[in-house]
């Protein structure tokens, strides 16, 4: 009896480790969209590294990202890369790093393995496209916005780099209808 009660008690201080854990992820993420970064950043770091989520190591990442810490923000998505292989996100944001950092074709092996993960995520579409400008690839980053705006039709800077990439493919008329398309989308935004 003492031992299946020694069970009992282990299994609920365990059950309320994962739930004070948990709390901690959810107040940083709100915290974080607060734009309290700091807090937000101390508090994930309160979470045993064996206990962080995915989206802990993520949210570690972004928050030294927008901070400038690069090369932190690199190791925090590679964590949530172990956890959970397939984050979209992670490889989304290195690529973005790698952007930043002018490593274009390591920006681009990121974006395709995040187009890979999640086929539909058009702003990986969208920064591929851009990277292949930075490569002089237009025909590539010409269909990569193309993608970009099948899957998202909302998003007024997609429509900008199409009319840019026509216009250095050599064809106005296209570019034209892009950019009038950008410029209808952008005076919608001001009139809100």
């Amino acid at each position: 009896m003492k031992k299946i009660l020694t069970l009992l008690v282990m299994g609920l201080c365990s059950v309320n480790l994962c739930f004070a854990e948990e709390n901690r992820s959810e107040q940083a993420k709100l915290l974080y969209a607060e734009n309290n970064i700091r807090p937000a950043f101390d508090l994930l770091l309160q979470i045993p590294e064996n206990q962080r989520t995915t989206e802990n190591w993520l949210f570690l990442g972004n928050i030294l990202h927008d901070t400038q810490k690069n090369d932190d923000a690199l190791y925090m998505y590679s964590q949530a890369l172990i956890v959970s292989p397939k984050n979209y996100k992670a490889l989304y944001n290195t690529g973005n790093i790698y952007l930043e950092s002018d490593r274009i074709e390591d920006a681009i092996t990121e974006y395709k393995k995040a187009i890979k993960a999640k086929d539909d995520f058009a702003y990986a579409h969208y920064n591929l496209g851009c990277a292949y400008i930075r490569l002089g690839k237009l025909k590539d980053a010409r269909n990569e916005f193309l993608k970009a705006v099948t899957i998202n039709n909302q998003e007024p800077d997609f429509y900008y780099n199409l009319a840019y990439v026509y216009k250095k493919l050599n064809n106005p008329k296209v570019a034209k209808e892009y950019l009038e398309i950008y410029n209808k989308m952008a005076k919608d935004d001001e009139e809100i």
